[in-house]
């Protein structure tokens, strides 16, 4: 199970209704199709610009991939309201994939087949794949709004994965950062604790261990578990037994978040816990303020009023209009998303030829979006570069806490 679709359990809680307005094409029983797609000499230069979004609107995934769509529907509405593309209006077909991958391989070929010039996929490289394989293999540009590991390229999907890129921050990139967190509050010395179940959290971690001792801190211990192999009480008697000036972090929000930062604080560990984007949001926090407390995590956006950009602000609003309030601030990275390709297709003079699209996003070094700058290269097709929003909680209260630069994301050893 991935981390997205393992925070249902606590997301749930938060009764986020109606994220079935940001889709507009539905949840067509129509489970048929096959993939076609056009030639790049084919794509059209006129007319609307056709989103194709093959993403979940009723199980696991929804609570992620709902606002992150909602917020590209917006972005992409104001963009309309602007005047377009160069007059051409942005427009979204959607099918509800229910994270089966027959499902999703026939909801992208339709959308392939209805004409889209874009594929966008689900938060979840996973659950992502058969549509991402469709739109690859009809050489469209294929995006994720917020996929956090560097899986969306050719390091997965092959040769043709040089058309697949993530707006979400790559792990190499988020743990340095966190790491250049640490090491700008003083932090020397830090215990690493690792959830083991997907790769995200292991490669933050992993990243987070390779800056923080090239920037001379000292890794005092390191713990590892499993989410739900029962095991996360003896992790947390290690943990209190270390001594640290930080204790680094990196897994979801199930069960074993909210366990571990109990234990340690109900043991009288007052060391700052900190971590990645993937213990954003306060509807796992521990109901005692004593025990919610000197935590800190890096994120794409505050959700907590206080962001300091006037227009993710205004983006929260209109997403709580709209009934999509977000949980997290990776909803951001669906108006991102939306400012990279639109940058992308003019920069190919309205061409949406996805080889082309490809190698322009490729070259993207710190493209301005509603996120702040992102780079892609190479190596990475997951966004990295970002200016990431750093919330502290203090007595069981989330406040933005100012920002940090990873400078450059790390490089593992073997690529």
């Amino acid at each position: 199970m991935t981390w997205l679709s393992a925070r249902l359990a606590f997301v749930v809680i938060l009764a986020i209704a109606a994220l079935g307005m940001a889709a507009c094409g539905g949840d067509d029983e129509d489970d048929g199709g096959s993939g076609g797609g056009q030639s790049g000499e084919q794509k059209a230069e006129s007319g609307p610009i056709k989103i194709g979004a093959a993403v979940d609107q009723t199980k696991l995934m929804k609570f992620f991939d709902g606002p992150a769509l909602a917020a590209a529907q917006i972005r992409a509405d104001e963009i309309n309201a602007a005047g377009g593309v160069d007059g051409r209006k942005i427009e979204f077909a959607v099918q509800n994939t229910r994270l089966d991958p027959a499902r999703t391989k026939s909801a992208a070929s339709d959308l392939i087949n209805d004409g889209a010039d874009v594929m966008w996929v689900t938060c979840d490289v996973d659950w992502a794949t058969p549509a991402v394989q469709e739109g690859i293999n009809s050489s469209l540009l294929t995006v994720a709004p917020c996929i956090g590991t560097d899986q969306m390229s050719p390091k997965r999907f092959g040769d043709k994965g040089k058309l697949a890129f993530s707006y979400g921050n790559v792990a190499q990139d988020e743990g340095a950062a966190l790491a250049e967190l640490a090491n700008k509050k003083g932090w020397k010395s830090a215990t690493v604790v690792t959830d083991k179940s997907i790769v995200y959290t292991q490669n933050a971690c992993q990243a987070f261990k390779q800056r923080f001792e090239e920037l001379g801190g000292k890794i005092a211990a390191e713990e590892s578990f499993t989410e739900g192999d029962r095991t996360i009480n003896n992790v947390v008697r290690n943990v209190n037994d270390a001594t640290a000036d930080t204790i680094a972090m990196c897994a979801t929000t199930q069960q074993d978040l909210p366990a571990f930062v109990s234990g340690v604080r109900g043991g009288g560990n007052k060391t700052p816990i900190m971590g990645p984007w993937s213990i954003d949001g306060a509807f796992w926090l521990p109901k005692s303020k004593s025990v919610a407390d000197n935590i800190y995590l890096v994120t794409y956006a505050s959700i907590y009023g206080d962001d300091p950009n006037p227009e993710v602000r205004k983006l929260i609003e209109q997403l709580k209009k709209a009934g999509a309030p977000p949980a997290t601030g990776g909803f951001v990275t669906g108006a991102a998303a939306i400012d990279g390709i639109v940058a992308a297709i003019k920069e190919n003079d309205g061409s949406t030829d996805g080889e082309a699209l490809a190698k322009t996003m490729e070259g993207f070094t710190d493209l301005d979006t509603i996120s702040g700058k992102v780079s892609f290269n190479e190596e990475f097709h997951s966004a990295f570069g970002r200016e990431y929003r750093v919330i502290e909680i203090q007595d069981g209260k989330p406040r933005f806490a100012g920002t940090i630069e990873a400078g450059e994301p790390v490089t593992f050893e073997g690529g």
